[in-house]
């Protein structure tokens, strides 16, 4: 005779249960986590997370050959067991290979080199943000599937645009993987929280394969945090050094924002969006700043002096979508949720129409922004002025509480293209000679939406 529905709710019941032990005796074997970051045309850096206490060592080469070269670093707990070295002498344009040990234990990965700077390769990138908020950190069933839809778009590596983790939000229940039921408070928690999402399988299994360039937005250490008047910056900024491959420069270790050159085709520029940012409370005027003057003044005179076809501004927060209440904005933008401006703005969008009329001032072409933070995507076109105009995209959330479009900043001119809300999604850029192309796509590697740009 046939089941009954209850029947069917406890035998999945039990499903679930048994897929948390089976994960739950996995994650208790060690393992060895693997990532390449800021990867240039000769060199990458390596982040590992090691099996134990010790000595990690690196062969690596170019991919079907053997190892040509050998690194080491060393892990102890005061990092979690994480740490990393720099791959250099590396061919541009070309698949590298990687073996890591640590106490027995191995793993292997591979990534891409950048093309020589004067090279017009093809290139294709994906990105994203916003993983693991409440009720929707690590399935049991699956784990975050759209690793494994933005490891089918093969792509050259990975702009993963913040919200890596969600250190204050505690996550828990019979569905999702145990361990991320807590808000972090100290660096061991700041840890466990990275370590809680990059140990899913689709994620290292990702990561083992494709480079990735990350930038932290507010929830790596609380909600809309503003710059260095948040008491927990630190810890939170230090665990996610800890956690990512960053090139870190010796004049200002915790720097993030930086850039990086892949072809003729493509430069782009990271930007830190938290540590240098006036308090969201201030209300909007020359003096307020997201980025400091210095990495302002870094973002303009490299942008200016780009000779790359095609410009990507990369910000963890939107140009065009408000966000956070009316006494503290926390974007860029300074209208109201009905994309009207405000009588007494607290956004940042005086250094963004600051930053924007440079751009104009100095003909500069070619120019994308991409975001994340709003947990939906949205293909943006602004025309400011009759003589400017630029692209937004934004996508995300990867795995988090679905969002939804809302009026745009009517202050840019924008022109909404496509916007979808309530899915898991990422973008996918590929530039060619002939231009570049925006997929947006869900979890489960369906197109929603694609867009094709001509150079200026």
């Amino acid at each position: 005779m046939p089941r009954s529905s209850a029947t069917d709710h406890i035998l999945r019941l039990i499903g679930i249960a048994l897929l948390a032990v089976a994960a739950s005796v996995a994650a208790a074997a060690p393992v060895v986590l693997v990532a390449v970051g800021d990867v240039t045309s000769t060199s990458a850096v390596l982040w590992v997370r090691g099996a134990g206490a010790g000595t990690v060592t690196v062969a690596y080469g170019a991919a079907g050959a053997p190892p040509a070269s050998t690194a080491s670093v060393a892990v102890t707990p005061a990092s979690d067991l994480t740490g990393q070295v720099t791959l250099s002498g590396l061919a541009p344009g070309t698949r590298q290979a990687y073996r890591v040990q640590s106490n027995g234990v191995t793993a292997d990965g591979e990534f891409v080199t950048a093309p020589p700077p004067d090279a017009p390769a093809r290139v294709r990138f994906v990105w994203s943000g916003d993983l693991g908020s409440v009720r929707f950190c690590r399935p049991v069933e699956g784990g975050y599937k759209i690793f494994r839809a933005m490891a089918a778009a093969k792509p050259d590596f990975f702009l993963f645009v913040g919200d890596t983790i969600y250190a204050d939000h505690r996550c828990g229940g019979p569905d999702v993987v145990a361990g991320a039921d807590f808000i972090a408070t100290t660096l061991p928690g700041f840890h466990n929280k990275h370590r809680y999402n990059r140990e899913d399988q689709a994620a290292s299994v990702f990561y083992a394969a494709t480079a990735v360039f990350p930038v932290w937005d507010d929830h790596e250490v609380r909600n809309d945090f503003s710059g260095p008047s948040e008491p927990s910056m630190t810890m939170g900024r230090q665990a996610f050094l800890d956690y990512w491959p960053i090139a870190r420069p010796t004049e200002e270790p915790g720097r993030l924002y930086r850039h990086f050159r892949w072809g003729r085709l493509l430069d782009v520029f990271i930007l830190d969006t938290r540590q240098y940012r006036s308090s969201n409370r201030d209300p909007d005027g020359p003096d307020k700043t997201m980025l400091g003057g210095v990495q302002r003044r870094w973002l303009l005179d490299g942008v200016t002096s780009s000779s790359a076809t095609w410009k990507v501004i990369v910000s963890s927060v939107p140009l065009s979508v408000p966000t956070g209440p009316s006494a503290a904005h926390d974007s860029w933008s300074n209208a109201s949720i009905f994309g009207v401006p405000e009588e007494h703005p607290t956004g940042f969008a005086v250094e963004r129409d600051l930053i924007l009329r440079t751009l104009r001032d100095r003909a500069i072409k070619n120019v994308i922004f991409i975001a994340a933070d709003v947990h939906h995507a949205e293909v943006i076109r602004h025309h400011p002025t009759p003589s400017f105009s630029f692209h937004e995209f934004i996508a995300g959330p990867l795995s988090a509480t679905p969002g939804r479009p809302r009026p745009l900043d009517q202050g840019l001119s924008a022109r909404s293209l496509f916007a979808r809300g309530g899915i898991n999604n990422f973008g996918e850029i590929t530039i060619e000679r002939e231009g570049l192309t925006v997929r947006i796509i869900d979890d489960d590697g369906g197109a929603l939406f694609t867009h094709s740009i001509g150079p200026e």
